[in-house]
C-alpha cells in the first residue's frame, strides 16, 4: 500500500551564525564565527557558510579560525536573542501550517493534513514558509524545508539540499534517493555506532539500507535498529515518550574566572538556575555531580546522592560540599559542569523514612514560600535581582546558552527581566 507523504520538517541553517547577520546588518556576506565567550582559545559554536567556505566549522577553535579564514568576523553569541528570533520563526511557520512540535531551537515539524499530502501541496507548503520567513523575519534566515512519507525521512530531506533547500523524499524514491549520504548524515548514527555498523559489516548508507532488521536490531543491540529498519522504509511509528532525567548548566571560564575563589561563585550560579528549571518543571533531583577541566590540562569529577529536593539552599550546600573534594585545590580551572540527576516528579516523591539530619526537606513550607517568592522576584526583575550569596561575584558570568535539546526559558535564564 502507498505510503502518502505525511510529514514537513524545517532546518534553519547556521542559525546562529545566520542570527547575527540578522541582528547586524554589517555582516552581512560576510564570514562570521559566533562563540561563547570572546577568547582566543573559545571555539565557534555555529559559523555562516561564508566561513564553512574556507573550512571554518563548528567546534573549530577562534584561533584557528582566524587562520583559516582571515578576516573572518567573531562575535559573542547572543542566546536570549536568538531565543526571541525563534519565537518569531515558529509564528511565520505557523502562519502556513500547524506546527506540531518544536524538536530544538533550530528545527521543528509540522503534520500534513490529508488534504495536503501530494508533492505539489507540500512544495507549495514550502515556498509559502519561505516566504512568510522573509516577510515576517527577514531575508536572512534561511530555512531548508524537508517532507516525507514519515518525520525522520522528511528531517532526512531537510538536510539533503542545504542551505535555503527545498527537497521531498516520496516513498518510490526509497531506498536509492538515500545513497548519496555518509552513514553520519543520517539521523541517530554518531560517532561511536558509526563504528558499531563498521564491525558488523555495514560501511555505507546502501549496505544500511540493505540490511535486514534482525542486522540493525543486533547492530543497535536493540529495538532502536528495529525502529530505523521501518522508517527507512516509510513507515511512521510511534515515538517513545521520553522522561527527563537530569537537568545541568556547563560554563568555559573567561580568564579572570578561572582561579578557584572566581570559579567557586560560577558554580554556585549554575547550581541556582539548574534549581530554578527544576522547580519550574515540577521536579526534584536526588542526585548532584559536578565535573571540572582544568587550564593545564586534566579533569576530575564526583557525585553524591542527595535527599529529593528542589530547594536552592540545600543544593548550594552540596555544591560546596562536593567543591571541597577536589583535587589540586590551587589549579586554575578551564570549564565547570554541574548535574543534577535522577529527577523524579513532585507528585511521585514519597518522603525518606530516615531523612539525613542535616538536610532540610521539600515539606518545609516556609523554605517552599521562599524559593518561589525568589523566583517570581527573578521573573518580574530579572537574575540580579535576588540570589544566594554564594554567587555574588558571578552574577555577571556563565550567562545563557542554548543545548541542541534544550531551549531556555527567557523568564529564568535571561540577564534581564521578562
Amino acid at each position: 500500500m502507498h505510503t502518502p507523504l505525511t510529514a514537513l520538517f524545517v532546518d534553519f541553517d547556521a542559525y546562529f551564525a545566520s542570527a547575527e547577520q540578522h541582528m547586524q546588518p554589517h555582516l552581512r556576506g560576510l564570514p562570521v564565527g559566533v562563540a561563547p565567550v570572546m577568547a582566543e582559545s573559545s571555539c565557534c559554536i555555529a559559523t555562516s557558510y561564508e566561513a564553512k567556505a574556507h573550512g571554518v566549522n563548528t567546534g573549530t577553535r577562534v584561533k584557528d579560525a582566524r587562520i583559516l579564514c582571515p578576516g573572518i568576523q567573531i562575535v559573542e553569541a547572543s542566546p536570549a536573542r536568538y531565543v526571541e528570533l525563534h519565537h518569531q520563526l515558529i509564528a511565520a511557520v505557523e502562519s502556513c501550517i500547524h506546527v506540531e512540535d518544536v524538536l530544538s531551537i533550530d528545527e521543528m515539524w509540522c503534520w500534513l493534513p490529508y488534504n495536503l499530502r501530494t508533492p505539489d501541496k507540500v512544495e507549495q507548503i514550502g515556498h509559502r514558509i519561505k516566504l512568510a520567513i522573509k516577510e515576517q523575519v527577514g531575508p536572512w534566515i534561511n530555512g531548508s524545508i524537508g517532507a516525507g512519507p514519515n518525520k525522520w525521512l522528511a528531517k532526512m530531506a531537510s538536510k539533503m539540499r542545504k542551505p535555503d533547500g527545498l527537497f521531498i523524499i516520496q516513498e518510490t524514491d526509497l531506498p536509492d534517493i538515500l545513497y548519496e549520504l555518509e552513514l553520519r548524515d543520517l539521523h541517530g548514527v554518531g560517532r561511536g555506532m558509526e563504528l558499531r555498523l563498521h564491525a558488523h559489516g555495514i560501511h555505507d548508507v546502501r549496505s544500511i539500507c540493505l540490511a535486514t532488521r534482525q542486522q540493525l536490531h543486533h547492530a543497535w543491540g536493540g529495538v532502536a535498529g528495529d525502529r530505523l529498519w521501518y522508517q527507512l522504509r516509510g513507515k511512521e511509528i510511534q515515538e517513545p515518550e521520553g522522561t527527563r532525567r537530569s537537568i545541568g548548566h556547563s560554563h568555559v571560564l573567561p580568564p579572570d574566572k578561572r582561579p578557584p575563589e572566581s570559579a567557586l561563585p560560577v558554580l554556585h550560579k549554575l547550581t541556582q538556575k539548574a534549581a530554578q528549571r527544576l522547580r519550574s518543571q515540577n521536579m526534584l533531583a536526588r542526585s548532584f555531580s559536578i565535573s571540572l577541566s582544568y587550564l593545564r590540562g586534566g579533569q576530575w569529577a564526583d557525585d553524591t546522592t542527595i535527599e529529593a529536593t528542589d530547594n536552592s539552599l540545600d543544593l548550594a550546600r552540596t555544591a560546596s560540599w562536593i567543591w571541597k573534594q577536589r583535587p589540586h585545590h590551587t589549579e586554575h580551572i578551564l570549564k565547570i559542569s554541574m548535574v543534577l540527576g535522577k529527577l523524579t516528579h513532585t507528585q511521585n516523591y514519597t518522603p525518606s523514612l530516615f531523612p539525613q539530619e542535616k538536610s532540610t526537606t521539600t515539606t518545609d513550607k516556609n523554605l517552599h514560600k521562599l524559593n518561589h517568592s525568589m523566583d517570581q522576584l527573578v521573573q518580574k526583575f530579572g537574575k540580579q535581582a535576588i540570589y544566594l550569596g554564594g554567587a555574588h561575584n558571578a552574577i555577571q558570568s556563565a550567562p545563557m546558552r542554548i543545548s541542541f535539546s534544550h531551549i531556555p526559558d527567557l523568564n529564568i535564564e535571561n540577564d534581564t527581566p521578562s
